[in-house]
């Protein structure tokens, strides 16, 4: 049942979420010319009908793109990392040196950044002193979420660099003073939602990383209240266990309904200071919803996805055999659910289907469909020698189709199957 998209010699990489335009007949993707490193400079996109390839955008001037999502509503916008023009010794790209672009239809002209940068102190509210990664659009298209790695506190001691999680709020544009000829201005204005500390306590809910995050619901979820918390943004923390051993945890962070809150800081400065990172807007806390016995999985390498009605949470964890399974949680917390219980455990990421009915993930060497309700597996393609890659199982909007990618010699190429 599947299909090969690609097959020119070149690795062609999907997003773990969000790699289908709205209308469900195009998958974009970037190139890694040289296999698994981060060294293309197109961002592409194929449709998935007719095979045909075009050029989103063509980055310069030494830069390299890649990690394409695209906003769920029309005309389609795409969000991207892009690394540093005319890269030196001095400035290369790397975690705390790169941005998120957008390009836009139907013109795809040019970039807009993202995410402005200010390295210099005083620094500015709404810019970020670093590198963004994984720009993933809100359902309603308005805002998008992003990891974020620290310039300044890497300049200071590497150690202080903590991973974090932000968002970026739309028609809110910041434009700072550019006192340092790798500072520029940027279309949105981005908070890091996450605390982290370089030293946990250990047996504590304090975090030293914060990643793999994911938007709860399509219109968020329900607290237990009654009341409806329309964004929040669930991610993995690491936490130490009373013995010091790293336990990755789900965190919740619920955000503000009123753009103009986003704007407003909390007990620390939005944008930081020469020896903290930038803090949380005003009333912006995280919340530990697991307290696992051993934390979650981290291999495969996931992201937390949430039901499109936001009641569930869905993660990797070991079992009781110490197989990876798959399980979901409540933003409210409360115990973990198992899910799947296959004998050779999940294999990849995991994206949820549009209906809330099923999830997409390779198993067995195949991609599956995990029924959620009798968590029953069904081979969607046949079982191969050489599992699917682990990175990206997405489906479409309208739930028909499933796209991922095979290693196919030196080469990852895409595929699509029909989810039925």
């Amino acid at each position: 049942m599947e299909k090969q998209l690609t097959s020119d010699p070149r690795g062609h990489q999907l997003t773990n979420i969000n790699v289908w335009t709205p209308d469900s007949q195009w998958l974009v993707y970037d190139v890694r010319p040289h296999g698994g490193s981060f060294t293309g400079s197109t961002i592409e996109r194929v449709n998935v009908k007719t095979g045909e390839t075009e050029v989103l955008y063509r980055a310069g001037e030494g830069a390299h793109v890649g990690v394409v999502t695209v906003s769920p509503d029309q005309p389609a916008r795409y969000a991207f990392i892009h690394g540093p023009e005319k890269p030196d010794a001095g400035w290369q790209y790397d975690f705390y040196h790169r941005r998120g672009v957008i390009v836009s239809e139907p013109q795809r002209e040019e970039a807009v950044t993202l995410d402005a940068m200010d390295i210099t102190a005083p620094f500015t509210p709404g810019a970020l002193r670093g590198g963004t990664h994984v720009h993933v659009f809100s359902p309603d298209g308005s805002r998008l979420s992003f990891t974020y790695n620290d310039h300044v506190l890497h300049e200071l001691a590497p150690v202080l660099d903590l991973r974090n999680v932000g968002v970026a709020l739309s028609a809110h544009p910041v434009a700072p003073p550019k006192h340092h000829p790798r500072e520029y201005d940027g279309s949105h204005f981005s908070v890091l939602v996450s605390q982290t500390t370089a030293k946990p306590q250990p047996g504590s809910d304090d975090i030293n990383r914060a990643y793999e995050e994911g938007w709860i619901g399509q219109k968020g979820y329900i607290k237990p209240d009654g009341h409806r918390q329309r964004r929040a943004l669930a991610f993995i923390g690491d936490t130490l266990s009373a013995s010091g051993e790293k336990h990755p945890e789900i965190f919740v962070v619920d955000l503000p309904e009123d753009d103009a809150d986003y704007l407003k800081a909390g007990e620390k400065p939005l944008q930081g200071t020469p020896d903290t990172l930038p803090a949380p807007p005003a009333g912006v806390k995280q919340r530990r919803i697991t307290f696992t016995e051993k934390g979650i999985a981290t291999q495969p390498r996931h992201w937390l996805r949430s039901s499109p009605d936001g009641s569930q949470i869905a993660f990797l964890m070991k079992d009781e055999n110490d197989v990876v399974q798959f399980w979901t949680v409540s933003p409210n917390g409360g115990a973990p659910v198992q899910i799947s219980y296959s004998a050779s455990g999940i294999q990849s990421a995991f994206s949820w289907n549009p209906d809330g009915k099923s999830a997409a993930l390779v198993c067995d060497n195949s991609v599956m469909r995990l029924d959620m309700q009798s968590g029953d597996m069904h081979r969607l393609t046949e079982r191969t020698e050489i599992a699917p890659c682990a990175d990206a199982v997405v489906y479409s909007p309208d739930g028909s189709q499933v796209a991922f990618m095979r290693q196919m010699g030196e080469f990852a190429q895409i595929f699509v199957t029909a989810s039925r």
